[in-house]
C-alpha cells in the first residue's frame, strides 16, 4: 500500500498532473466565457472571443504552475500562434456539431477534449521546452 500511496504522491507532484488541473481550469475558464458571452453575442463570436480569453489564461497558469518557465515574449508569441492554429479546429467543431443540432454546452465540452490533446502536445514539445545547460533546447 505504500508504494500505491508513494505512486500517487509522485503523480500529483508531476507535470501532466499539473497540467490536468489547469487544462480543467481553462476549459472552465472558456466555457463560462462562452456562456455568458453567448447571452450578448452570436454563439460564433461567443466562442471565439471565450477562446481568446482562455489563451490567456492558459498561457499564464503553463509558464507559471505546470511547466514553470519564465514569461518571455518569444514563448508568448509561440503559444498564442500555436492557440490560434487551433482556433479553426475549435470554430470547424463547434459549427459543426451546433449544425448537427448538438447542444450548444455538449459541443463545446467535445470540443474542448480534442483541442486540450492538440495543446498539451505542442505546449510540451516546442513552447515550453526548457533549456539545457548549454543553452540548447532539451527535448522535455
Amino acid at each position: 500500500m505504500n508504494t500505491v500511496i508513494k505512486k500517487a504522491w509522485e503523480f500529483v507532484q508531476s507535470e501532466t498532473f499539473r497540467y490536468l488541473v489547469f487544462g480543467v481550469l481553462t476549459v472552465v475558464v472558456n466555457i463560462a466565457s462562452f456562456k455568458v458571452l453567448s447571452v450578448f453575442l452570436g454563439q460564433m463570436a461567443a466562442n471565439t472571443l471565450a477562446f481568446f480569453i482562455s489563451v490567456l489564461f492558459a498561457y499564464w497558469t503553463n509558464s507559471t504552475f505546470v511547466f514553470r518557465v519564465p514569461y518571455t515574449w518569444k514563448s508568448f508569441m509561440q503559444f498564442v500562434g500555436m492557440r490560434i492554429g487551433t482556433l479553426p479546429i475549435d470554430d470547424g467543431g463547434m459549427w459543426l456539431l451546433l449544425a448537427a443540432g448538438v447542444n450548444d454546452m455538449v459541443a463545446k465540452c467535445l470540443v474542448c477534449v480534442v483541442i486540450i490533446v492538440i495543446n498539451y502536445v505542442v505546449s510540451k514539445w516546442i513552447v515550453f521546452r526548457k533549456k539545457e545547460a548549454s543553452g540548447r533546447r532539451s527535448k522535455a
